[in-house]
């Protein structure tokens, strides 16, 4: 990765974008060595995302506060994500932004700003970003790379339920699915949460049937909502992250397997996740040329932390069970 010279033209910290809109240096990557102490002032609007490889060298608490994404060698730096070659990381953070820059500008944009410090306004910001993308050349692009990917209809229902006094379990069951999320699991399962919304003695605890937690939204329904304002209002209207948000108190959640997308971002809610050992983490939206859209722009990183977050989406990387404990974005390993 290269250093930052003592000219200041590489801090800049704009991201230079030209008339279509394409940003043309997306991410300002600074490190492992010659580290600035603090960065220019922050211009109003838009931004680069800045991205802070850290070695031996301690970086101070201005350019830390600057940074959106920090990647560290140990974990004594607060926030960082920890890897053994900070700088090989961050330039594979860079191509990986470079894929799908309009997306992942966005996304750092909206982290932060930390509007997820209320929910409800995290919640409709998200939603209103996320379906913006939906009309986005770069989600356009990956909708044209994918295979056909319909399911056939099924009159089968997305899942189970059963009482046992005042606990109300609830099992994902479209195992054949990875128990994807589909329209119909959603509304399932917000009807099966509204049990727990009348009943305050109610106790819910949420898992999965097969080897998959959940491999997140149904990629057979990515792309047909045709108006990015109507599915805006839908998604308000239907938002699980919202409702697990106000049954947190009452809410475990026990994932196992490969958690991906709303796989994530949905039992993020939950006051309690308890994660199999063999659990597995990964937000995969940013390379579709979209944010994650399930809440997760919310409820992660208020359990892990903006820069994090930001981390993981923009990556692409699976992090584990063990990770996923140390960062708070699972409560217990069992």
């Amino acid at each position: 990765m290269p250093e930052p010279s003592s000219d200041a033209a590489p801090l800049e910290l704009g991201p230079e974008l030209d008339r279509h809109g394409l940003p043309r240096r997306p991410v300002l990557a600074i490190g492992p060595t010659g580290l600035p102490s603090a960065l220019p002032p922050t211009p109003p609007g838009l931004r680069a995302i800045v991205v802070l490889a850290v070695g031996d060298e301690a970086p101070t608490a201005e350019l830390l506060a600057a940074a959106d994404v920090v990647i560290a060698r140990d974990s004594g730096v607060p926030d960082a994500v920890v890897h053994p070659d900070p700088a090989t990381a961050a330039d594979d953070l860079v191509a990986r932004v470079a894929e799908s820059p309009r997306a992942a500008l966005s996304l750092a944009s909206l982290l932060r700003a930390e509007v997820y410090a209320d929910v409800g306004a995290g919640l409709v910001a998200e939603s209103a970003l996320y379906s913006t993308l939906l009309a986005s050349e770069e989600f356009g692009r990956w909708l044209a790379r994918r295979p056909p990917a319909a399911p056939p209809a099924s009159p089968e229902t997305r899942l189970r339920m059963e009482r046992d006094g005042d606990l109300l379990r609830i099992v994902l069951d479209r195992a054949a699915r990875h128990n994807a999320l589909d329209a119909r699991l959603r509304d399932e399962l917000l009807a099966a949460l509204d049990l727990a919304r009348w009943d305050p003695a109610l106790r819910v605890l949420l898992e999965a049937a097969g080897p998959t937690f959940s491999s997140g939204g149904e990629l057979a329904e990515f792309g047909t909502a045709g108006d990015p304002a109507a599915a805006h209002l839908v998604r308000m209207q239907t938002s699980v992250g919202a409702v697990l948000h106000e049954l947190r108190d009452r809410v475990t959640m026990r994932v196992h397997g490969h958690s991906i997308g709303a796989g994530v971002e949905l039992p993020a809610f939950a006051g309690r996740v308890i994660a199999d050992p063999g659990a597995r983490f990964s937000l995969p939206e940013v390379a579709m040329g979209l944010i994650p859209g399930a809440g997760g722009t919310t409820s992660l990183p208020r359990r892990i932390g903006r820069r994090r977050a930001l981390w993981l989406a923009l990556s692409g990387e699976t992090i584990d069970a063990a990770t996923a404990l140390d960062w708070g974005l699972v409560d217990e390993l069992g």
